[in-house]
């Protein structure tokens, strides 16, 4: 395993090398990428918690097996309307807040 010797990184710098800059094509896709898979971790970790099978899950949802675990795997997205219909499913709750005024 390599290690960076506990220097300090810079890791938009990082990010940079690797996606592109910020706002452009290559790094809006790879933070696409990233909010997909997390979201899928967080609904497969929580449909396991809530001990519900991805089969439950989609018939609890209108959809099946393979479509729960396209959306866990972070391979898709579902639209917000399914997100809210996955979320109720499995008992949870979600939450906006303001973090800071947008002007």
């Amino acid at each position: 395993m390599e290690t960076n010797n506990h220097k300090i990184v810079d890791y938009d710098a990082v990010l940079d090398a690797k996606f592109g800059k910020e706002g452009t094509p290559s790094r809006l896709e790879a933070e696409e990428k990233a909010f997909a898979f997390y979201t899928g971790k967080i609904i497969g970790d929580a449909r396991k918690k809530s001990h519900i099978t991805q089969a439950e899950l989609g018939r609890r949802i209108g959809a099946d097996r393979a479509y729960v675990s396209r959306i866990e795997s972070g391979k898709i997205e579902p639209k917000v309307s399914t997100f809210y219909r996955i979320i109720n499913a499995i008992g949870l709750k979600v939450e906006l807040s303001i973090l800071k005024h947008i002007t």
